[in-house]
């Protein structure tokens, strides 16, 4: 780890804008789902989810080979080794339109499957580092936004070592380091890329050449910097893997702690309700106002409501109000709830202009820093504002939401596997107590029929086969209750509810 001294990231402060900058990382692994998420001033600000379905996943580089061309929809459909033929749209810019059927090519993955979708690939493949990002369509060189000294630029090109038939983009963390780090870089890089080119060229079959770290890879080149003071993580091996990540990063000096509790990381540091918290729509802002976010088959729509904001002497002041609250809120929560595609956002009106302008202004700021590719619109005559969100993995819902079977799939709720774990969390509080056996817990009804249907894996996936376990379906939506039976009365008036043990 960077600093072994546990103090250290009390006096590690990034100083912006006058502003003290905590930020924190927590990274849980739970058997096959990775969740990360991020504070900033102990208030959450993002969260990632990544589910290993063994699914082509974002970033990866694949061997494919051309099994169709359909020139109507100027797509072509690459077999990767998975079950579904991949897609990649053929167009002029990405040098592709002369590929035909049964070619090899190398493609990477830019979006996973959904449904009966195949995973969308590009033959515009990159691979990144911390400083630079290897380009494979062209051999420029070109610099990230945020790097906007001239001689730095200058110095960089003058200095780095690019090999020849690939671009690089050199990437804001750059500025921080000296140029000979860089080119570490992009030798190591280099090395990456000739290797699973030839691997690509040498093998017959379609199949997986190179894996970019997924979410974790993706959050420790792109969200760890100077504000970062501490990470914490659950697993073993993921904490081996960022010491060595750390120990090798120049630009950043952070301490990295192993949690071991009983208790599951996010429920510790109480996480786990924030994130419940992202499945409400209505969210209240300061003023009294609030927003309501739904989502509908095509977009996603946020309607801005004044409630009880009586703060404005007008109906222009609290309408301004109103909204740059909004603004500010809405931008954070797309970026809590991971939202993408089109987001269409219904201000309340406002007739003048510079306060348009400043709304927006509030709008674009949210999303400094974030790496999601994002488009704000103007104003449109009827007070609405488009943004366009590039997707990068799946919105937080798709992780802990699924169709209600009750109501015939109408409705959402929970995934019963989110409600077995936070049964688990509840229940790791509970061993702690001695000699506990009988267990109550109360849960809604819309869960009643799986559980009942397989009650022995229910008890094992909740780790009590140990336990006596009683249940109470009520009818109440995502509910859950559990507490430990002490008390013979208790256990005697709850024998009803027995289910196991």
């Amino acid at each position: 780890m960077k600093n072994n001294n546990p103090l250290f990231f009390i006096f590690n402060y990034s100083l912006k804008k006058g502003v003290l900058t905590l930020k924190e990382i927590f990274i849980e692994r739970q058997g096959d789902i990775l969740r990360i998420a991020i504070k900033k001033n102990n208030k959450l600000k993002e969260c990632f989810i990544e589910e290993d379905t063994g699914e082509p996943m974002p970033g990866e580089i694949y061997k494919g080979i051309v099994k169709n061309i359909v020139p109507g929809i100027k797509c072509a459909f690459v077999d990767i080794g998975y079950k579904e033929n991949c897609y990649m749209y053929m167009d002029r810019k990405f040098k592709n339109t002369h590929i035909k059927k049964e070619d090899h090519i190398l493609v990477q993955v830019v979006k996973e499957s959904m449904g009966k979708k195949g995973p969308k690939v590009t033959n515009a493949v990159s691979i990144p580092g911390r400083y630079c990002v290897f380009n494979t369509l062209d051999s420029s060189i070109t610099f990230s936004k945020k790097i906007e000294d001239e001689n730095v630029k200058t110095y960089i090109k003058e200095n780095i070592k690019k090999p020849e038939n690939v671009g690089l983009m050199i990437r804001t963390n750059a500025e921080k380091v000296p140029v000979e780090i860089i080119n570490d870089e992009i030798e190591g890089i280099n090395k990456i890329y000739t290797d699973i080119k030839k691997q690509g060229d040498y093998s017959l079959k379609p199949g997986i050449l190179l894996k970019t770290g997924g979410t974790l890879g993706r959050i420790l080149r792109d969200k760890l910097d100077s504000d970062t003071i501490k990470i914490y993580v659950n697993n073993s091996e993921d904490h081996e893997k960022i010491n060595n990540y750390i120990s090798n990063t120049k630009d950043i000096n952070v301490y990295l702690e192993l949690y071991e509790g009983e208790r599951e990381l996010f429920d510790y540091y109480s996480i786990e309700k924030e994130i419940l918290k992202l499945r409400n729509s209505k969210v209240q802002l300061n003023c009294g106002g609030y927003i309501i976010i739904e989502k509908t088959e095509a977009m996603y729509v946020v309607d801005v409501n004044s409630g009880k904001n009586t703060q404005g002497a007008s109906l222009r002041k609290t309408a301004f109000i109103t909204n740059m609250q909004a603004a500010e809120e809405i931008s954070s929560q797309i970026r809590l709830r991971n939202l993408s595609g089109i987001i269409l956002i219904d201000f309340i009106d406002m007739n003048e202009e510079e306060d348009r302008v400043k709304v927006l202004d509030k709008l674009r700021e949210g999303f400094e820093g974030d790496k999601s590719k994002t488009v704000i619109y103007p104003f449109t005559e009827l007070n609405l504002v488009q943004i366009a969100r590039r997707r990068v993995g799946k919105a937080i819902y798709e992780y802990i939401d699924e169709p209600c079977k009750k109501c015939h799939g109408k409705g959402r709720r929970l995934k019963l596997s989110y409600i077995n774990s936070l049964i688990k969390n509840e229940l790791s509080k509970i061993r702690n107590e001695d000699n506990i056996k009988h267990i109550y817990i109360e849960i809604s009804n819309v869960y009643e029929y799986e559980i009942r249907g397989d009650i022995v894996s229910f008890v094992k996936d909740i780790n009590s086969l140990d336990k006596i376990i009683y249940i109470k379906f009520v009818n109440e939506e995502d509910y859950v209750k559990v507490e430990p039976l002490i008390f013979m009365n208790q256990i005697e008036n709850l024998q009803m509810y027995k289910v196991y043990g």
